[in-house]
């Protein structure tokens, strides 16, 4: 075995270890399954901060929202129950859905959100998240800012798409596995640095320290991508279609 495949071997035991340890914890009674559901308006706001804080779960984010939330709660520990605050200072409205209470994630346990945000509505995007596993697929939003905390265990966020107007992302690796899809369409630079893991982007070209895609530099419209590795592996995918030459 070469010490590339020790290397990723080693890692692959951090990450059972540790996602172990975050998601066993302090056992919580379970009890009846509960399905709530929640929309918000987005009022007087011209632009809105939304901020999603999940400490162990499946979270699932997406557009296609009739008004600037539609969202679908499921769980089953009672002191879990999704908080959601939404208030309007002048014309920015700030949105915060958070997970109350503590405990263990496990295969007992079910914690399932389903959020679908308005595509019309300006935002910036703050993501925190704990234990299992996350699916971002933000490419029909009118998002400029992105901030991604992974915890432990799987996640996918998919940017692809024709961009109007520039994005800034920072995602900071967690323990597990990310996978991040980006366009061809618009100009694509990305910041990567690795931790304890691995970052795979054969998808691009190296330009310095960084990685960018054909269109870098020569569309109106650019994804800024500030990458920090954690404990796994980090994969940066290319999709989408390609310009016409």
């Amino acid at each position: 075995m070469d010490l590339q495949n020790i290397f990723r071997s080693l890692v692959l035991l951090a990450v059972v270890a540790i996602c172990g340890c975050n998601m066993r914890g302090d056992r919580v009674p379970t009890g009846e399954m509960r399905k709530e559901s929640k929309t918000v308006a987005v009022g007087t706001a011209k632009s809105v901060q939304v901020s999603l804080s999940m400490k162990a779960g499946d979270l699932k984010v997406g557009g296609g929202a009739n008004d600037l939330m539609d969202a679908d709660f499921t769980y089953n520990v009672a002191e879990w129950k999704p908080e959601v605050k939404y208030e309007v200072g002048g014309s920015v409205g700030n949105l915060e859905v958070t997970q109350s209470g503590s405990g263990s994630y496990d295969s007992n346990t079910q914690n399932d959100w389903d959020l679908h945000l308005s595509n019309k509505t300006p935002m910036e995007m703050t993501v925190n998240m704990g234990a299992g596993r996350a699916g971002l697929t933000l490419s029909g939003l009118d998002l400029s800012r992105l901030e991604l905390n992974m915890g432990a265990g799987e996640t996918t966020v998919d940017l692809t798409g024709a961009w109007k107007h520039d994005l800034s992302a920072k995602i900071q690796g967690g323990v597990g596995r990310a996978t991040i899809r980006l366009p061809k369409e618009v100009g694509v630079h990305v910041d990567a640095q690795g931790g304890l893991g691995s970052i795979n982007a054969g998808d691009f070209k190296k330009q310095g320290d960084a990685y960018v895609n054909d269109l870098y530099g020569k569309s109106p419209v650019t994804l800024n991508i500030e990458v920090q590795g954690g404990v796994g592996e980090i994969n940066l995918v290319l999709a989408g279609e390609a310009p016409a030459s």
